[in-house]
Formats: C-alpha cells, sequence, structure tokens
C-alpha cells in the first residue's frame, strides 16, 4: 500500500510528466501534456523577466519610436519579437537539450526555472532592497535555487506558474490599448482628420520659429532683469529688434506635454503621444494648406507625413529599435542601478555625421569657428540654417533644437568637451557645476542665434518675417529643488516655468517689453493670428494681439490635466557666485602639500584647439583625509584657470570637478595642468598627481 501524501506535495522525486510515455495514445497524450506545461512554465517566468518591464518602459516612451520615425509595423513586429522572441529561444533550447531522455528535461527543465526565477530576484531586489552587485547576484542564485526546489516538492509552483502563462498576452494587450505609446501603433490617420485653416485677409509672412530646449529665462539675465548683453550679446540683439514677452511660461517641465501644447494651443488633458493622431490640430495641419512646411521636429511628430518633408532623420528602422531595446534589457537585468531610459540617448547628430558638411552656410565672422568645428554644429540646425531662403510661395521653417539641453559638452566657442557618465548633477558642489556647463552651453547657443539672425539678413528674410524664438521649458540648479520634476516646480518654479520668449514681427524693427500674462497655449493663435491664418477651432490660448488674459495665476502641469497654480511674475534671477580672486593669477613654484589623481590627465600632452575639442573639465579625486569644501585651484601653464571645492565622498570617492570656460587658457601642443590646495591663508599648496 502507498503511503499517504500531503496535499499538494509529490508523492516522489520524480514528477509524473517526467516519466517516460506509456505505450499507446494515453501516454503520448501524457507525454505532451507535459511538454507543454513546462512551455507555459517557462512563457510565464520570460514575461515577467523580459516581456513585462521592456514593455513597461517602452509603453511609457512613445518618444522613443517618435525620435526614430518608427513605423506602426516596425512598432508592431518590435512588439512581437519582445513578446515571443525570448520565449520561443529559451523554450527552444530546453527542448534541445530534453532530446537527451528523461532525465535531461527534468534537469534542463528546472535548470531553466532556477535561472529565469534568479533574473527575475536581480529585478526585484533591485527595486525593493539596498543590494546592488555582487551581493545582489548571490541572493538572487539562492532564490532561484530555492525556487526550483519549491518547484520540484510541491505542484502549486506549477500551476501557478502555468496559469501566468497568459501574462505576455496581457502585457501586449496594456501596450496597445492604454499606454502613452499606443498612439505610434494605431495612429488615427495619415493627417489626424484635421482640415487646414482658412486664411486671413491680406498676405502671408515667411515664418521662422526656433524652440530651444531647457532654457530658463533667469540664464539669459543679468541682477536688474535685462537679457545680459555681455555674455549672451545675440539674444540681446534679437531682443532689441523683437517683443519680449518677459511673463512667459511653459505649460509642463516635460517636452512631450510642453510641445504639443505650444503648436496645439490646448492644455495637455491625458498622457498623450506628442503625434498628429492624438493633436491633429495643431500649427502644421493649420497652416499646411497655406504654407509650404519645413519642419524639423526632435521627439514628436505632429506634422503629418503628407504634408512635412524630413530633411535630416535620427537613425532609422527595425534594426536600430531592436538594438536599443536590447541594450534596455541589459539595463534592465544588470544588478546595479541603471536609468532603463530609451529616451536618453536623444542626441543632435553633428553635420559630419550626418554628411550635410556641403549645407553649412559660409561663415562671416572668424571668432564663430564655423570652418574648423563642423563636429560641433548639429545637424538639422545646419539644414535648418540652408532653408532660410526666400521662396515663391509663403514658407514655415520649425526647427526644435535641443540645446542648451543636456548632455552638456560645448563651451561657447563651440570647442567641444568629454565628461565622465557619473558625474552628478545635483548635490552640494555638484548643482553649481551643473549651472556653470549649462551657461556654458547656453552661450554657445547664443552663437547659434547669431548665425540665425545673420544668415536672415543676409538672405533678405529678416525684415518680411514673423520670427520667433522660444524654449519649451526651463531647469532648475537650485540646490535641493535641482531638474524639472514637483520639488523643483514647487521649491524653484522661476527657473522650471518660465522661458524666454522673443516675436519679432514683419517689419518690426525696435525692441518692447511685455509683461501681459503669456503661457505657451499662447503660441499658436499669437503666430497664426499675425500670418493671418484663420484656426479652424477655438483653442486654450489667447492671442497676443487679443487683450491680455485678467488672471495673473500661471497653469503649469507635472502631469496632464492636473494643473499647478504658480503665481504670477517675471521671475529673478539667482545670483552668479563672483569669480574667485585667484583666477587669472600666475603661479610660480609651490611647496607640496599631498596628493590628487586627475582623470584623463593625458588630453593636456597634445591638444589641438582646431580639431574642435579640449580637455575643458578636469574632473579627479583626493585622498579621503582632505576635508569637504576644500578649496582647490587648477592651473593650465602656469596660471590658475578655476577654483572648486571638494565635495562630499560618494561612490566615485572624494571626487571634484572643475569646468575651464575660457579656452584662451590652452595653447596647440602640450599644456601644464597643475592642481593646489588653497589653504585658509590663501596660500597654495602643489599636489602631486598619482595614476
Amino acid at each position: 500500500m502507498a503511503e499517504p501524501t500531503t496535499a499538494g506535495r509529490r508523492p516522489d522525486r520524480t514528477p509524473p510528466e517526467a516519466s517516460a510515455p506509456s505505450p499507446g495514445a494515453g501516454g503520448t497524450t501524457a507525454w505532451w501534456r507535459a511538454e507543454l506545461g513546462r512551455a507555459l512554465e517557462v512563457t510565464a517566468l520570460v514575461g515577467a523577466t523580459v516581456t513585462q518591464p521592456l514593455l513597461d518602459v517602452l509603453g511609457r516612451s512613445p518618444d522613443f519610436f517618435l525620435f526614430h520615425r518608427a513605423t506602426p509595423g516596425e512598432v508592431a513586429a518590435l512588439l512581437a519579437l519582445v513578446a515571443l522572441g525570448p520565449t520561443v529561444a529559451v523554450t527552444g533550447l530546453g527542448a534541445a537539450i530534453r532530446l537527451g531522455g528523461r532525465r535531461a528535461r527534468t534537469v534542463a527543465h528546472r535548470l531553466l526555472l532556477a535561472a529565469l526565477l534568479a533574473a527575475l530576484a536581480v529585478q526585484v531586489g533591485r527595486a525593493v532592497t539596498p543590494l546592488r552587485g555582487v551581493p545582489l547576484v548571490v541572493v538572487a542564485v539562492a532564490a532561484g535555487l530555492a525556487g526550483a526546489a519549491a518547484h520540484r516538492r510541491w505542484r502549486w509552483p506549477g500551476r501557478v506558474l502555468r496559469v501566468a502563462a497568459a501574462g505576455p498576452a496581457l502585457f501586449v494587450a496594456l501596450f496597445l490599448l492604454v499606454s502613452p505609446a499606443s498612439a505610434v501603433v494605431s495612429p488615427r490617420g495619415d493627417d489626424g482628420g484635421a482640415a487646414g485653416a482658412a486664411a486671413g485677409p491680406g498676405g502671408h509672412p515667411p515664418v521662422v520659429l526656433l524652440v530651444l530646449d531647457e532654457l530658463p529665462l533667469v540664464s539669459l539675465l543679468t541682477p536688474d532683469g535685462r537679457v545680459d548683453a555681455a555674455r549672451f550679446p545675440h539674444f540681446a540683439e534679437l531682443a532689441a529688434g523683437s517683443t519680449w514677452y518677459r511673463n512667459s511660461t511653459g505649460v509642463s517641465g516635460w517636452t512631450p506635454y510642453a510641445l504639443p501644447a505650444m503648436l496645439t494651443g490646448r492644455y495637455p488633458t491625458g498622457p498623450d503621444a506628442p503625434h498628429y493622431s492624438r493633436h491633429p490640430d495643431n500649427l502644421f495641419t493649420a497652416f499646411g494648406g497655406r504654407y509650404d512646411l519645413r519642419v524639423q521636429e526632435t521627439i514628436s511628430r505632429l506634422c503629418p507625413p503628407s504634408r512635412c518633408d524630413q530633411p535630416v532623420a535620427p537613425e532609422q528602422g527595425l534594426g536600430v529599435l531592436l538594438r536599443k531595446t536590447a541594450g534596455l534589457l541589459g539595463q534592465l537585468a544588470a544588478p546595479v542601478d541603471a536609468t532603463a531610459d530609451p529616451e536618453a540617448d536623444y542626441r543632435e547628430p553633428t553635420a559630419a555625421e550626418a554628411g550635410l558638411d556641403a549645407a553649412e552656410p559660409p561663415p562671416t565672422d572668424p571668432k564663430f569657428r564655423w570652418d574648423t568645428l563642423d563636429d560641433n554644429q548639429p545637424a538639422r540646425f545646419t539644414s535648418f540654417l540652408a532653408g532660410l531662403r526666400p521662396t515663391e510661395r509663403p514658407t514655415l521653417h520649425f526647427l526644435h533644437l535641443l540645446m542648451p539641453h543636456t548632455p552638456w559638452e560645448f563651451l561657447p566657442s563651440g570647442a567641444r568637451y568629454a565628461a565622465p557618465d557619473d558625474l552628478p548633477n545635483d548635490g552640494v558642489g555638484w548643482v553649481d557645476l551643473a549651472r556653470q556647463r549649462h551657461l556654458a552651453q547656453l552661450g554657445y547657443t547664443d552663437r547659434l542665434i547669431g548665425e540665425t539672425l545673420r544668415t536672415l539678413r543676409a538672405t533678405g528674410l529678416y525684415d518680411r518675417a514673423l520670427l520667433v524664438v522660444t524654449a519649451d521649458h526651463g531647469v532648475s540648479f537650485t540646490e535641493g529643488a535641482q531638474g524639472r520634476g514637483m520639488g523643483a516646480i514647487r521649491g524653484a518654479p522661476g527657473e522650471v516655468a518660465w522661458v524666454p520668449t522673443f516675436v519679432k514681427e514683419p517689419g518690426q524693427r525696435a525692441g518692447r517689453v511685455d509683461d501681459r500674462n503669456w503661457e505657451h497655449v499662447d503660441l499658436l493663435p499669437t503666430v497664426a493670428d499675425l500670418a493671418r491664418i484663420r484656426l479652424p477651432r477655438p483653442v486654450d490660448g489667447r492671442s497676443a494681439r487679443q487683450a491680455p488674459r485678467e488672471r495673473a495665476d500661471k497653469r503649469f502641469y507635472d502631469r496632464p490635466g492636473e494643473p499647478v497654480t504658480l503665481a504670477g511674475g517675471a521671475p529673478t534671477p539667482p545670483p552668479l557666485p563672483a569669480p574667485h580672486p585667484l583666477v587669472g593669477t600666475p603661479v610660480g613654484d609651490r611647496p607640496g602639500g599631498g596628493t590628487v589623481r586627475i582623470a584623463d590627465r593625458s588630453a593636456f600632452r597634445a591638444v589641438d584647439p582646431d580639431v574642435g575639442r579640449l580637455p575643458a573639465l578636469v574632473w579627479g579625486a583626493v585622498p579621503d583625509q582632505v576635508p569637504d569644501g576644500t578649496l582647490l585651484a587648477v592651473a593650465v601653464n602656469g596660471r590658475i584657470a578655476a577654483v572648486t571645492r571638494v565635495v562630499p565622498p560618494d561612490e566615485g570617492g572624494r571626487r571634484f570637478a572643475v569646468l575651464l570656460g575660457d579656452d584662451r587658457v590652452f595653447r596647440g601642443g602640450e599644456n601644464r595642468l597643475d592642481v593646489y590646495r588653497v589653504a585658509a591663508d590663501g596660500g597654495l599648496r602643489h599636489l602631486t598627481p598619482t595614476d
């Protein structure tokens, strides 16, 4: 008589489905049932470790697909490969191993389960525990082995997994039906069903609309609230000939919400993709009937393909989607922290990368270094300039340029510099460096504005054109409220919400300031009014040709449909730190006072300014005994170029970093780099570099 068994527990060490099939149809049926059960268990775990995490991140990132101009078919193919590819591969591997016989089938299946459970444990452990790296891997492997042992001992884990095999289908359905990326898969039509707007009386001027990215108004201002003509002469030139809407705010700190609000005149109401199918009534569909459109978008696709010619596009096709998704999976599966953000690699291709050097207009200012720094010019800006020519039909020139948005890599001169990927942007000391790097890149952006004005004047478009230069949102560099999230919005709204907005009407010569309560939903109705285009439907915004809105407060959206009320009035710029008195002073021989580790010190041995790259960011670490806040002076070629502080230690050690924003400190060939510790009495102690 067989011994009684506990309910749910396997009666012996070998599961019934692992035994050899009995002769006859019944045995064959049982064998196939067991194989199906194994496949369902693998499907459930692959779905939990691969399909769900990938579709969750991709579903919240429609701009990833729009940036790479993915077609609905390519997105659907990627979706099928994500949902089925890993499962088929893992199941096929297990099936191949199981050809070795009953015991091989059993061992292979349990090893697969253990591996998948360990991979799942890595993701769960990284989310709910502080463990990282090797300790997390050890715990995850132990969890995987324990799970495989439980599967061997009891029946219920297998039953749960077989029920959970429906998960991948559910994840796909959620992606297709409710995720923000669903609009990319199932758009409502090529033109979004929007009718072209009617023309108003009179002629239509050329329209030039340049939208910058992540530019707070206060970054351009002097303490008395004027555009800083010394640091940003071309923005000051623009202000001197246009209407500056000084009390202008963006609608959201996130471009996928901010940009559609600007170009549709409507506040964001839902988590919609910045796609023409979700925003059919927009600037491009309104102007498309009367204007030729030369449109270059970045992470939006508001201009329907039938109306817009994309002259320069990022890398496209299913191949790049698969490559980026594989990299995303590597981040998700790693036992260390990662961004898991497919939008993080947005970057303007350079002129050389895009093969657009021939389209670059000839420079007139030798200080701009246009000839020798082709790689520093975003390719779409180069194409944008090349298109600023008079045409027989009225033309709308639109460019959304990711400047001065991160990554910060340009000096005001246009020279590019390298920076480590793990350099923080917030925290004590780091936020000040982030502001310096932002302002340096803004200086380069000012040069691009100068080139735009020069080109418009050279081609005869300047007087005739309606020119609009603005930004979608700002960013905070206030310590404790850095970034663009709710903490930054509440802690430093003047840096996040207020943006520069300059509108030069056709024939306008004199500048003026308008302090009306401008919100960026006013952009479309204002541009339409000035271009004599009647919009087909009402919008939330108000044209600047109308009376100002009565309310003084602002509406800002961290989440669609949930406005945050901000007090109105142009912000006061935060004070910039004064240069340290040591900067610019020569340094002779100084006594030694410790050691320093300098990263990328070899870059100073052969500097060639003409190639457009300079070692302008100096970073490294000092010994642990150096106190937080210790002043360090960085000298290049015997003269102090910058002074910084040692920041509190982190994973990278007791680090420091400083930007050498004036490229005149460099010379061609070998450059000497020295770091000094600044004593309380102002004396300098030379720190000896160590490898």
